[in-house]
């Protein structure tokens, strides 16, 4: 009975990871029905859905105006949950979720595995400096993520919108402004504050392929492409890629609460650049029209002449 509850436990520690806001396209028509994907796994694959009662918030933000989709807008595809909504007018739009928070009890050797696992390389870098390895540990913890998407083709501010939740990156400019080239600088808030010196993963997804910190069977890769938030808790993103991106973090910290030892909270942020051509490369749309129709009059008129 002993071993078969330490292969729950390391089942579950192992297949709780990231979670994520996704959609099929970020580039939505205004009042149009659309579905958000609530991913807990990898960006690529949910391991599980999430149930309704784990659901603190979800938001849904437009032209300045919150709201909170109902429950019955949710059902399970795939082992994901999936939000139908109608979108509204054009706009810059940000969807959130904040979960309840959860604790978990893990011996001192499955919670360094997890530290290792996930990425959370502060922590046990303090547990080695502090000869900790072989304490055991009860974590709380909880999930904040988020998702900014573009409906039509007018721009609004609400990407800067700050969802209340405990920890939650916020862009410091439009994301769907940018472009292969530009750089984007996000800051990450935990409590409304900025929080310096956290360790981020960035990657992206290119023609339903994620190009992040996962290596083969779902591990996390965190040697070559860690960023770290600045004095100001901002990190500056280049975008080398069309695709899907995200980041993601987690924060860590001791407890003090009674029965806990741990504190965890995590975040992550997805976006897409360039597949919506929602952005404007030069010249508007109708100019290309003129153009077109002035090369057609002058082949017929040269035809015609010969």
């Amino acid at each position: 009975m002993k071993k078969l509850t330490l292969i729950i436990a390391a089942f579950i520690v192992f297949s709780s990871h990231d979670m994520f806001l996704k959609m099929n396209t970020f580039f939505l028509q205004p009042n149009t029905i659309a579905s958000l994907l609530l991913y807990n796994g990898t960006f690529d694959n949910s391991e599980n859905a999430i149930a309704r009662k784990r659901m603190q918030d979800v938001s849904l933000v437009g032209n300045g105006v919150r709201v909170h989709p109902d429950s019955s807008q949710w059902t399970e595809v795939d082992s994901a949950a999936v939000l139908s909504f109608k979108t509204g007018e054009a706009g810059t739009w940000v969807a959130g979720l904040s979960t309840h928070p959860n604790n978990i009890a893990l011996s001192a050797k499955d919670f360094n595995e997890y530290l290792e696992h996930d990425g959370v390389l502060d922590m046990i870098e303090w547990r080695k400096q502090n000869n900790a390895l072989d304490k055991d540990a009860v974590e709380k913890y909880s999930k904040h993520v988020k998702a900014i998407f573009q409906v039509g083709d007018k721009k609004t501010e609400d990407w800067k919108t700050a969802l209340g939740y405990p920890i939650e990156f916020v862009p410091q400019s439009n994301p769907y402004d940018l472009s292969v080239g530009k750089t984007l600088k996000v800051r990450l808030l935990r409590d409304g504050k900025a929080l310096p010196d956290q360790l981020v993963y960035a990657g992206f997804s290119a023609d339903g392929h994620s190009h992040d910190h996962h290596e083969a069977g779902g591990e996390h890769q965190h040697n070559d492409t860690q960023l770290r938030t600045d004095a100001n808790g901002e990190i500056s993103l280049k975008i080398d890629h069309e695709g899907q991106w995200f980041l993601r973090t987690i924060h860590m910290a001791h407890s003090n609460e009674t029965g806990l030892t741990h504190e965890s909270n995590w975040a992550t942020l997805t976006f897409e650049v360039g597949h919506g051509h929602t952005h404007s490369h030069g010249l508007p749309g109708y100019a290309y029209w003129v153009a077109g129709l002035l090369i057609l009059a002058g082949l017929l008129y040269f035809f015609r002449r010969k």
